[in-house]
């Protein structure tokens, strides 16, 4: 016969956004820098933005929970703009350049969304973007 109780209820299974737990200072600030690093994409024309976050993701996906799931996050959101980034591309060369302005929407929306991103993070809580195709789960 066991000794462990029929009764006893399972350990709850949250997700991490759930966990009661405080990040530590270097937790915050690499969950900033992968935020932040996305903004690498708006000066390499939106083709680079994903390589910051996805070094930070490689590094402390198994030392941080905080940090793999803001560094996923925000490598999920930089996919994302590069997804939207070509068919803008796209376009505005078939329009000659009529459609010139629309190049800067996924520029727009990085700057917006990492620096909303990054002052949450600073903070320590988590961060979610509006609309990301989760990739990474």
């Amino acid at each position: 016969m066991s000794d462990t109780n029929p009764y006893e209820t399972p350990p709850p299974t949250t997700p991490l956004e759930e966990l009661e737990f405080t990040p530590t200072h270097d937790d915050r600030n690499l969950a900033l820098i992968a935020h932040l690093s996305g903004l690498a994409g708006v000066l390499g024309a939106g083709m680079i933005g994903f390589l910051g976050p996805l070094i930070i993701y490689l590094m402390k996906k198994d030392t941080s929970p905080y940090v793999e799931a803001q560094a996923k996050e925000a490598l999920n959101f930089q996919i994302t703009l590069l997804l939207i980034s070509i068919p803008c591309f796209f376009l505005v060369a078939i329009s000659c350049g009529t459609l010139l302005p629309l190049i800067v929407v996924p520029m727009a929306l990085q700057v917006i969304f990492g620096i909303i991103a990054a002052l949450a993070v600073r903070d320590g809580s988590h961060y979610r973007y509006p609309f990301n195709f989760r990739l990474l789960q």
